[in-house]
Protein backbone atom coordinates (compact mmCIF):
# COMPACT_ATOMS: atom_id res chain seq x y z
CA UNK A 1 0.00 0.00 0.00
CA UNK A 2 1.11 3.95 -1.38
CA UNK A 3 -0.17 6.96 0.23
CA UNK A 4 1.98 9.30 -2.31
CA UNK A 5 -1.02 10.38 -3.91
CA UNK A 6 -2.06 11.68 -1.37
CA UNK A 7 1.42 14.22 -1.64
CA UNK A 8 1.72 14.36 -5.79
CA UNK A 9 2.35 18.01 -5.62
CA UNK A 10 5.05 17.97 -3.17
CA UNK A 11 6.50 14.05 -4.68
CA UNK A 12 6.26 15.87 -8.70
CA UNK A 13 7.73 18.99 -7.37
CA UNK A 14 11.19 17.09 -7.23
CA UNK A 15 10.88 13.78 -8.37
CA UNK A 16 14.47 12.62 -7.20
CA UNK A 17 14.44 13.72 -3.98
CA UNK A 18 14.49 11.03 -1.04
CA UNK A 19 12.88 12.61 1.47
CA UNK A 20 13.69 10.80 5.04
CA UNK A 21 13.86 14.09 7.05
CA UNK A 22 9.99 13.65 7.79
CA UNK A 23 10.62 14.19 11.62
CA UNK A 24 11.96 17.93 10.80
CA UNK A 25 10.29 19.68 7.45
CA UNK A 26 7.53 16.66 6.46
CA UNK A 27 6.51 17.22 3.08
CA UNK A 28 3.22 18.95 2.42
CA UNK A 29 0.22 17.15 1.46
CA UNK A 30 -2.13 18.15 -1.19
CA UNK A 31 -4.70 19.01 1.02
CA UNK A 32 -2.29 21.35 2.55
CA UNK A 33 -2.72 23.31 -1.17
CA UNK A 34 -6.47 23.09 -0.98
CA UNK A 35 -6.61 24.38 2.46
CA UNK A 36 -4.04 27.43 1.53
CA UNK A 37 -6.45 28.83 -1.24
CA UNK A 38 -9.43 28.44 0.96
CA UNK A 39 -7.42 31.12 3.39
CA UNK A 40 -6.79 32.77 0.65
CA UNK A 41 -10.62 32.72 -1.03
CA UNK A 42 -12.13 33.76 2.54
CA UNK A 43 -9.90 36.52 2.91
CA UNK A 44 -10.69 37.78 -0.64
CA UNK A 45 -14.61 37.36 -0.32
CA UNK A 46 -15.24 38.50 3.58
CA UNK A 47 -12.12 41.13 3.76
CA UNK A 48 -12.51 42.62 6.98
CA UNK A 49 -15.17 40.24 7.95
CA UNK A 50 -13.25 36.81 7.71
CA UNK A 51 -12.35 36.87 11.29
CA UNK A 52 -15.43 36.18 12.49
CA UNK A 53 -15.22 32.71 10.28
CA UNK A 54 -11.55 32.23 11.53
CA UNK A 55 -12.34 32.65 15.26
CA UNK A 56 -16.23 31.12 14.46
CA UNK A 57 -15.42 28.24 12.38
CA UNK A 58 -12.07 27.70 11.73
CA UNK A 59 -10.57 28.10 14.96
CA UNK A 60 -12.81 25.91 16.80
CA UNK A 61 -12.83 23.03 14.30
CA UNK A 62 -8.56 23.08 14.92
CA UNK A 63 -9.13 22.78 18.39
CA UNK A 64 -11.35 19.87 18.35
CA UNK A 65 -8.97 18.18 16.10
CA UNK A 66 -5.93 18.52 18.64
CA UNK A 67 -7.69 17.94 21.54
CA UNK A 68 -8.94 14.78 20.11
CA UNK A 69 -5.35 13.77 18.71
CA UNK A 70 -4.02 14.68 22.19
CA UNK A 71 -6.46 12.64 23.80
CA UNK A 72 -7.14 15.41 26.43
CA UNK A 73 -11.10 15.41 25.49
CA UNK A 74 -10.85 19.33 25.71
CA UNK A 75 -11.07 21.62 22.73
CA UNK A 76 -11.47 25.08 25.33
CA UNK A 77 -7.86 24.48 26.55
CA UNK A 78 -6.55 25.01 23.19
CA UNK A 79 -4.34 27.75 22.16
CA UNK A 80 -2.86 28.70 18.94
CA UNK A 81 0.47 30.81 17.89
CA UNK A 82 3.20 31.46 15.47
CA UNK A 83 5.58 28.81 17.08
CA UNK A 84 5.98 27.07 20.58
CA UNK A 85 9.12 29.70 21.55
CA UNK A 86 6.00 32.33 21.80
CA UNK A 87 4.33 30.23 24.80
CA UNK A 88 7.29 29.57 26.27
CA UNK A 89 7.95 33.21 26.73
CA UNK A 90 4.37 33.47 27.74
CA UNK A 91 4.94 30.80 30.42
CA UNK A 92 7.93 32.05 31.57
CA UNK A 93 6.41 35.29 32.61
CA UNK A 94 3.22 33.77 34.20
CA UNK A 95 4.57 31.42 36.04
CA UNK A 96 4.18 31.70 39.83
CA UNK A 97 7.66 31.92 41.64
CA UNK A 98 7.64 30.11 44.73
CA UNK A 99 10.54 31.69 46.46
CA UNK A 100 12.54 35.33 46.19
CA UNK A 101 14.72 35.66 43.48
CA UNK A 102 14.31 34.60 39.48
CA UNK A 103 11.95 32.15 38.34
CA UNK A 104 13.38 28.44 38.80
CA UNK A 105 13.92 26.45 35.88
CA UNK A 106 14.16 22.28 35.51
CA UNK A 107 14.60 21.02 32.15
CA UNK A 108 16.43 17.92 30.34
CA UNK A 109 19.71 19.18 28.50
CA UNK A 110 18.10 17.32 25.31
CA UNK A 111 15.87 19.85 24.81
CA UNK A 112 15.22 22.04 21.46
CA UNK A 113 17.18 24.77 20.48
CA UNK A 114 14.65 27.09 21.19
CA UNK A 115 14.47 26.31 24.26
CA UNK A 116 17.80 25.28 24.99
CA UNK A 117 18.66 29.17 23.83
CA UNK A 118 16.16 31.08 25.52
CA UNK A 119 16.86 29.90 28.88
CA UNK A 120 20.84 29.97 28.79
CA UNK A 121 20.07 33.76 28.17
CA UNK A 122 17.69 34.27 30.67
CA UNK A 123 20.56 33.07 33.20
CA UNK A 124 22.85 35.38 31.69
CA UNK A 125 20.22 37.72 32.46
CA UNK A 126 19.29 36.85 35.86
CA UNK A 127 15.82 36.61 35.06
CA UNK A 128 15.77 32.42 35.53
CA UNK A 129 17.96 29.96 37.52
CA UNK A 130 18.48 26.60 35.63
CA UNK A 131 19.00 23.15 36.74
CA UNK A 132 19.50 21.04 34.29
CA UNK A 133 19.11 16.97 34.53
CA UNK A 134 21.43 15.39 31.67
CA UNK A 135 19.64 13.11 29.37
CA UNK A 136 22.04 10.29 28.69
CA UNK A 137 21.98 7.79 30.50
CA UNK A 138 18.81 7.40 28.33
CA UNK A 139 17.77 3.99 30.11
CA UNK A 140 17.27 5.85 34.08
CA UNK A 141 16.82 9.67 32.76
CA UNK A 142 13.12 9.76 33.45
CA UNK A 143 13.73 8.60 36.63
CA UNK A 144 16.29 10.71 37.55
CA UNK A 145 14.24 13.78 35.28
CA UNK A 146 11.29 13.01 38.19
CA UNK A 147 13.40 12.74 41.82
CA UNK A 148 14.64 16.16 40.67
CA UNK A 149 11.34 17.55 39.80
CA UNK A 150 10.01 15.78 43.07
CA UNK A 151 12.61 17.73 45.15
CA UNK A 152 10.33 20.59 45.01
CA UNK A 153 13.45 23.50 43.97
CA UNK A 154 11.95 24.39 40.60
CA UNK A 155 8.90 26.86 40.05
CA UNK A 156 8.67 25.65 36.44
CA UNK A 157 9.39 21.94 34.81
CA UNK A 158 9.87 21.47 31.32
CA UNK A 159 10.92 17.83 29.28
CA UNK A 160 10.37 16.81 26.13
CA UNK A 161 7.87 13.88 25.42
CA UNK A 162 10.13 13.30 22.43
CA UNK A 163 13.44 14.02 22.90
CA UNK A 164 14.66 15.50 19.68
CA UNK A 165 18.18 14.39 19.53
CA UNK A 166 17.76 11.04 20.86
CA UNK A 167 14.31 9.87 19.98
CA UNK A 168 13.93 8.78 23.66
CA UNK A 169 10.56 8.92 25.32
CA UNK A 170 9.63 10.47 28.74
CA UNK A 171 6.99 7.81 29.62
CA UNK A 172 6.51 9.39 33.19
CA UNK A 173 4.18 12.24 32.68
CA UNK A 174 1.24 10.75 34.87
CA UNK A 175 3.74 11.18 37.77
CA UNK A 176 5.16 14.42 36.92
CA UNK A 177 1.16 15.87 36.54
CA UNK A 178 0.81 15.01 39.90
CA UNK A 179 3.01 17.67 41.26
CA UNK A 180 1.67 20.34 38.78
CA UNK A 181 -0.55 23.31 40.64
CA UNK A 182 -1.94 26.53 39.78
CA UNK A 183 -0.02 28.30 42.32
CA UNK A 184 3.55 25.86 41.30
CA UNK A 185 5.59 24.34 40.13
CA UNK A 186 3.91 23.98 36.54
CA UNK A 187 4.82 21.72 34.44
CA UNK A 188 5.14 22.14 30.82
CA UNK A 189 5.81 18.99 28.23
CA UNK A 190 7.09 19.80 24.55
CA UNK A 191 5.25 17.45 22.75
CA UNK A 192 6.48 18.26 19.18
CA UNK A 193 7.87 14.98 18.28
CA UNK A 194 4.87 13.41 19.47
CA UNK A 195 1.81 14.91 18.22
CA UNK A 196 0.49 12.95 15.04
CA UNK A 197 3.42 10.48 15.70
CA UNK A 198 2.25 9.07 18.73
CA UNK A 199 -1.52 8.09 19.43
CA UNK A 200 -3.22 10.40 22.52
CA UNK A 201 0.33 11.11 24.32
CA UNK A 202 -2.11 12.49 26.91
CA UNK A 203 -5.21 11.65 28.71
CA UNK A 204 -8.10 13.71 30.62
CA UNK A 205 -5.78 13.11 34.20
CA UNK A 206 -2.62 14.45 32.45
CA UNK A 207 -4.23 17.51 30.82
CA UNK A 208 -6.00 18.56 34.04
CA UNK A 209 -2.49 19.78 35.40
CA UNK A 210 -0.08 20.18 32.47
CA UNK A 211 0.79 22.43 29.82
CA UNK A 212 1.00 20.78 26.66
CA UNK A 213 3.03 22.24 23.64
CA UNK A 214 3.45 20.97 19.89
CA UNK A 215 2.66 22.21 16.43
CA UNK A 216 1.94 21.55 12.78
CA UNK A 217 5.50 21.83 10.94
CA UNK A 218 6.75 17.96 11.73
CA UNK A 219 4.17 14.97 11.74
CA UNK A 220 0.67 17.11 11.26
CA UNK A 221 2.19 17.93 7.91
CA UNK A 222 1.04 21.43 7.89
CA UNK A 223 3.85 23.61 8.01
CA UNK A 224 5.07 27.06 10.01
CA UNK A 225 3.07 28.83 11.62
CA UNK A 226 0.74 26.83 14.05
CA UNK A 227 2.24 26.30 17.19
CA UNK A 228 -0.47 24.98 20.16
CA UNK A 229 -0.86 24.73 23.74
CA UNK A 230 -2.95 22.87 25.63
CA UNK A 231 -3.53 25.03 29.15
CA UNK A 232 -4.78 23.36 32.19
CA UNK A 233 -8.19 25.07 33.44
CA UNK A 234 -6.91 27.11 36.62
CA UNK A 235 -3.52 27.78 35.57
CA UNK A 236 -2.35 31.47 35.23
CA UNK A 237 -5.72 33.62 34.83
CA UNK A 238 -4.21 36.56 34.14
CA UNK A 239 -1.03 36.11 31.79
CA UNK A 240 1.31 39.53 32.04
CA UNK A 241 2.06 39.19 28.22
CA UNK A 242 -1.49 39.95 26.48
CA UNK A 243 -2.53 41.29 23.53
CA UNK A 244 -6.11 42.01 22.31
CA UNK A 245 -7.59 38.77 21.72
CA UNK A 246 -7.41 37.08 25.24
CA UNK A 247 -10.30 39.38 25.84
CA UNK A 248 -11.61 38.70 22.57
CA UNK A 249 -15.01 37.41 23.65
CA UNK A 250 -15.52 40.76 25.94
CA UNK A 251 -14.54 43.73 23.72
CA UNK A 252 -17.51 45.61 26.01
CA UNK A 253 -14.92 46.23 28.67
CA UNK A 254 -14.36 49.67 30.07
CA UNK A 255 -11.52 51.64 28.75
CA UNK A 256 -8.43 50.54 30.85
CA UNK A 257 -9.74 47.31 32.02
CA UNK A 258 -7.64 44.81 31.65
CA UNK A 259 -9.69 41.63 31.10
CA UNK A 260 -9.28 37.82 30.64
CA UNK A 261 -10.88 34.88 28.38
CA UNK A 262 -11.58 32.17 31.37
CA UNK A 263 -10.64 29.46 28.80
CA UNK A 264 -7.02 29.23 26.87
CA UNK A 265 -7.50 32.50 24.89
CA UNK A 266 -6.45 34.36 28.50
CA UNK A 267 -2.72 33.28 27.06
CA UNK A 268 -3.62 34.89 23.69
CA UNK A 269 -1.60 37.74 21.43
CA UNK A 270 -2.50 39.84 18.68
CA UNK A 271 -3.53 39.69 15.27
CA UNK A 272 -2.31 36.01 13.60
CA UNK A 273 -1.58 34.76 9.95
CA UNK A 274 -4.44 31.70 10.43
CA UNK A 275 -3.19 30.24 7.43
CA UNK A 276 -1.74 27.42 8.64
CA UNK A 277 -5.17 26.60 10.37
CA UNK A 278 -6.89 26.33 7.45
CA UNK A 279 -3.83 24.00 5.88
CA UNK A 280 -4.09 21.96 9.03
CA UNK A 281 -7.94 21.59 8.77
CA UNK A 282 -7.72 20.42 5.26
CA UNK A 283 -5.63 17.63 6.14
CA UNK A 284 -7.33 16.24 9.20
CA UNK A 285 -10.66 16.05 6.81
CA UNK A 286 -8.10 14.18 4.29
CA UNK A 287 -6.92 12.31 6.53
CA UNK A 288 -10.60 11.19 8.16
CA UNK A 289 -11.43 10.61 4.56
CA UNK A 290 -8.97 8.07 4.05
CA UNK A 291 -9.76 6.44 7.51
CA UNK A 292 -5.95 6.85 8.36
CA UNK A 293 -5.12 7.92 12.30
CA UNK A 294 -1.96 8.55 14.44
CA UNK A 295 -2.42 4.63 15.41
CA UNK A 296 -2.78 2.93 11.77
CA UNK A 297 0.17 5.27 10.76
CA UNK A 298 2.52 4.77 13.92
CA UNK A 299 1.92 0.80 12.95
CA UNK A 300 2.97 1.01 9.30
CA UNK A 301 5.95 2.71 10.26
CA UNK A 302 7.03 0.68 12.74
CA UNK A 303 6.95 -1.77 9.68
CA UNK A 304 9.40 0.28 7.90
CA UNK A 305 11.61 0.95 10.40
CA UNK A 306 12.08 -2.79 11.46
CA UNK A 307 12.39 -3.37 7.34
CA UNK A 308 14.90 -0.33 7.06
CA UNK A 309 16.71 -2.16 10.15
CA UNK A 310 17.05 -5.40 8.66
CA UNK A 311 18.43 -3.56 5.03
CA UNK A 312 20.84 -1.68 7.15
CA UNK A 313 22.88 -4.50 8.09
CA UNK A 314 25.79 -5.12 7.05
CA UNK A 315 26.22 -1.15 5.73
CA UNK A 316 28.41 1.60 7.26
CA UNK A 317 24.65 2.92 8.97
CA UNK A 318 24.43 -0.83 10.67
CA UNK A 319 27.67 0.20 12.75
CA UNK A 320 26.43 2.91 14.51
CA UNK A 321 24.59 2.88 17.60
CA UNK A 322 21.10 3.26 17.61
CA UNK A 323 20.32 5.09 20.49
CA UNK A 324 16.22 4.63 20.13
CA UNK A 325 16.01 0.90 19.27
CA UNK A 326 12.54 -0.54 18.61
CA UNK A 327 10.50 -2.15 22.29
CA UNK A 328 7.91 -2.94 20.91
CA UNK A 329 5.93 0.24 22.37
CA UNK A 330 5.35 3.44 21.15
CA UNK A 331 8.19 4.69 19.35
CA UNK A 332 9.63 7.98 17.66
CA UNK A 333 8.90 8.79 14.64
CA UNK A 334 12.31 8.29 12.90
CA UNK A 335 16.03 6.71 13.51
CA UNK A 336 18.78 8.16 15.45
CA UNK A 337 22.07 6.79 14.73
CA UNK A 338 25.12 7.88 16.55
CA UNK A 339 28.79 8.15 14.87
CA UNK A 340 31.64 9.88 14.40
CA UNK A 341 31.02 9.74 11.15
CA UNK A 342 27.31 11.10 11.37
CA UNK A 343 28.13 14.70 9.54
CA UNK A 344 29.80 12.76 6.83
CA UNK A 345 26.93 10.53 5.84
CA UNK A 346 24.49 13.49 5.85
CA UNK A 347 26.51 15.20 3.41
CA UNK A 348 27.04 12.51 1.20
CA UNK A 349 23.22 11.23 1.11
CA UNK A 350 22.39 14.75 0.19
CA UNK A 351 24.56 14.22 -2.63
CA UNK A 352 23.27 11.69 -4.17
CA UNK A 353 19.82 13.67 -3.44
CA UNK A 354 18.35 11.22 -0.25
CA UNK A 355 17.65 14.28 2.95
CA UNK A 356 18.24 13.10 6.52
CA UNK A 357 19.63 15.31 9.23
CA UNK A 358 22.53 15.45 11.66
CA UNK A 359 22.77 16.76 15.28
CA UNK A 360 26.33 16.48 16.13
CA UNK A 361 27.45 13.11 15.69
CA UNK A 362 23.93 11.97 15.99
CA UNK A 363 22.05 11.22 11.91
CA UNK A 364 18.09 11.12 12.21
CA UNK A 365 16.35 9.09 9.74
CA UNK A 366 12.40 10.20 9.98
CA UNK A 367 9.60 8.26 8.69
CA UNK A 368 6.01 9.59 7.25
CA UNK A 369 3.01 8.85 5.66
CA UNK A 370 4.47 9.24 2.17
CA UNK A 371 7.15 6.52 2.58
CA UNK A 372 6.53 3.32 1.14
CA UNK A 373 8.83 -0.54 1.01
CA UNK A 374 10.45 1.06 -2.35
CA UNK A 375 11.56 3.64 -0.48
CA UNK A 376 13.00 2.00 2.35
CA UNK A 377 14.87 -0.55 -0.22
CA UNK A 378 16.19 2.70 -2.44
CA UNK A 379 17.40 4.30 1.34
CA UNK A 380 19.19 1.07 1.67
CA UNK A 381 20.97 1.00 -1.79
CA UNK A 382 22.33 4.15 -1.04
CA UNK A 383 23.52 3.28 2.50
CA UNK A 384 25.55 0.60 0.92
CA UNK A 385 27.60 3.18 -0.78
CA UNK A 386 28.43 4.36 2.14
CA UNK A 387 31.82 3.81 3.94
Amino acid sequence: MTFKPLFSKSLSAAPDRLHFAAHSHHLWPDASFEGQVECWEDAARLADVKWARVMGEVWPEAQAHVADELGSGDPSAILFSANTHDFLIRLAAACPRGADGPLRVLMSDGEFHSARRQMARWVESGEISLSRVTAESFDDFAERFLAAAQSGEADLILVSHVLFNSGRMFDRLAELAQLSRPGGPWVVIDGYHAFMAIDRPIDAQVAASVFYLGGGYKYAMAGEGMGFMHCPPGFGPRPPLTGWYAEFDDLTLPPGMVGYAKDAMRFMGATFDPSALYRFNAIRRMLGANGITTKRLAARVAGLQEMLLDRLSGTALGSAELLNPPSGERHARFFALRSPNAQRWCAELKEQGCITDVRGDVLRIGFGLYHDEEDVETFAALAGRLA
